[in-house]
């Protein structure tokens, strides 16, 4: 989370054949971020490695106002993502002084195939990360020392952020204010630009298959229900009666849609319902605990630890502090 809440400067970089649409994506998301006063949480300034004009993936090239000196007054930089066509190209590498013109504890966000360039700096090695699933296989085989997982939409390892691509961006971004100034500023946010707040599953939902039939049932109506009763517990069973599925074939469908098993999306659900509950309530942990179908206050502690590594008491204390003016 940020220290305070100072203005937080984020610094994109755009290099050459940068995509447009993921270019804008920081800009817009991070500058929808408000405060409990409608100030702004963020500035975002875009460079080039020399200052000029940056060609696109487009028909069209872009102006930016700042040159490569910027990225000495970044507190989070973001590489936008570019064209890269391997074989026929070598593996892109960022010039040097890219990295080293960084303040120590600068935040480092890749956009789907910059990670590539992460990578190359041996920034990933021993981390997991994620890019655009077209290419995490050769990502892979280019840069075996990188815990590489395709299926998700972004991987959060602290200091260093890569999301997998396109709108997958977007997640990532809204991750990050969430991250910073709890879900209330993020789901604000979110709703600004029109975008969810949150998406289930991951990169799975989106690969490539065989479209299914206009008859074939889907787990969405039994999630929209099963998000309605997450204070209670929610077998397996009960969840393929009510989409009216076998075990197996439900739970097949909705790893197929969601990329995930239902046990870990609901799981991944009343994880952020008790988020929501400790930044926004004054509730005693064991309602918490209830509400979000934990059961327990220790059963809450080990699962909030587990995803995003904090108790319950260090979570909320973090989040009250920043909504303290005075903290």
């Amino acid at each position: 989370m940020c220290k305070d809440l100072a203005m937080h400067r984020v610094v994109v970089l755009a290099l050459d054949r940068v995509y447009p649409f993921e270019l804008g994506i920081p800009a817009r998301i991070f500058g929808a971020a408000r405060g409990p006063d409608g100030e702004q949480l963020y500035e975002v300034v875009t460079c080039s490695l020399d200052g000029g004009p940056v060609a696109t993936s487009a028909d069209f090239a872009i102006v930016v106002e700042h040159g490569i000196e910027a990225l000495a007054t970044a507190d989070t930089l973001v590489i936008a993502p570019f064209t890269w066509e391997p074989p026929d190209e070598d593996v892109p590498v960022a010039p040097a002084d890219v990295f080293d013109a960084l303040r120590p504890g600068t935040r480092v966000v890749s956009i789907c195939t910059a990670a590539v360039l992460l990578a190359a700096a041996g920034l990933l090695d021993g981390r997991p990360a994620t890019t655009h699933w077209w290419e995490a296989e050769r990502c892979q085989q280019l840069f075996p020392k990188v815990n590489w997982d395709a299926d998700v939409l972004f991987v959060d390892d602290g200091d260093v952020l890569t999301s997998a691509g396109v709108a997958a961006g977007v997640d990532l971004c809204v991750h990050i204010v969430r991250r910073d100034h709890g879900s209330a500023v993020a789901n604000r946010a979110a709703r600004h630009c029109v975008v969810p707040p949150w998406r289930d599953g991951g990169q799975a939902q989106y690969i490539e298959r065989p479209v299914p039939g206009p008859s074939t049932a889907t787990t969405a109506a039994t999630r929209a229900w099963a998000l309605r009763l997450l204070d209670r517990p929610l077998p397996l069973t009960e969840l393929a009666g009510h989409a009216r599925m076998s075990v197996r074939t439900f739970s097949r469908r909705f790893r197929q849609e969601v990329g995930m098993s239902p046990g870990d999306w609901l799981i991944r659900q009343r994880v952020e319902l008790a988020r929501h509950l400790l930044e926004d309530s004054d509730l005693p942990m064991d309602q918490i605990a209830r509400r979000a179908g934990f059961g327990t206050a220790a059963s809450l502690r080990q699962h909030l630890h587990t995803a995003i590594g904090v108790s319950p008491l260090a979570y909320r204390r973090t989040f009250r502090a920043a909504d303290d003016p005075a903290g």
